[in-house]
């Protein structure tokens, strides 16, 4: 099991998203201008800032040249994890739905929260509890999607920071396949830190990919 985790310009996350990986297989970085994903079993976009934010929060990485690789990746069945700002990639790249919009109170929140687990039956929850406790740290989180979506994560009641559509705190796309979330399961990872209920994550991307067919 090998995970690439994309480093951009501006990322800050990127090495605790490494770490928690390599908790659970081998992990490397993947640079945002190399187009080759070194054969990896699962990409994971990690937040931060990636190219500053300037424009709008995602909207210049989605066209970095590894996004070309990754959105091919994405079409072939490849598992895709973006937390956070990989989230808003995501959304800016259209793998998936959906838009990350500014704090209902303008301002960036951290703190723990607790979500629900909505959906178990996939690549990304499978071995996750029904409430998981990890940390929010944003200014541009606030999901809203003007279609249905599959819901994966939601905040627990009172839990949504951000004023979030129906508390959704993460979605996977149709083939679910890929998966985005603001919430930061790799700073959870150690119950020292307060909690390990992030690792449940990595961990559930390891089970699934053990089973799956590989990606051309």
């Amino acid at each position: 099991m090998k995970f690439g985790v994309i480093r951009f310009p501006g990322t800050c996350d990127d090495v605790d998203a490494l770490l928690a990986a390599q908790r659970v297989g081998e992990a490397e970085i993947l640079w945002h201008r190399d187009r080759d994903l070194k054969g990896v079993d699962a990409v994971v976009i990690p937040g931060g800032f990636s190219y500053g934010d300037y424009l709008r929060t995602g909207a210049i990485a989605r066209f970095a040249p590894v996004m070309e690789s990754v959105i091919e990746f994405a079409h072939a069945g490849g598992l895709v994890l973006g937390i956070c700002n990989g989230f808003q990639i995501l959304c800016e790249a259209g793998l998936l739905p959906g838009a990350l919009l500014i704090n209902d109170n303008l301002r960036f929140v951290f703190r723990q929260v607790l979500l629900d687990v909505a959906d178990h039956d996939t690549p990304f929850t499978r071995n996750c509890p029904p409430t998981l406790s990890i940390p929010v740290k944003h200014t541009t989180g606030r999901y809203y999607a003007p279609e249905p979506v599959q819901v994966v994560l939601r905040y627990a009641p009172g839990q949504n920071p951000n004023g979030s559509q129906d508390d959704i705190a993460g979605v996977v796309n149709n083939a679910g396949n890929v998966f985005g979330l603001m919430p930061h399961p790799e700073h959870a990872v150690d119950a020292l830190t307060g909690s390990d209920d992030g690792l449940t994550i990595f961990e559930s991307i390891r089970a699934a990919v053990s089973e799956r067919v590989p990606v051309a």
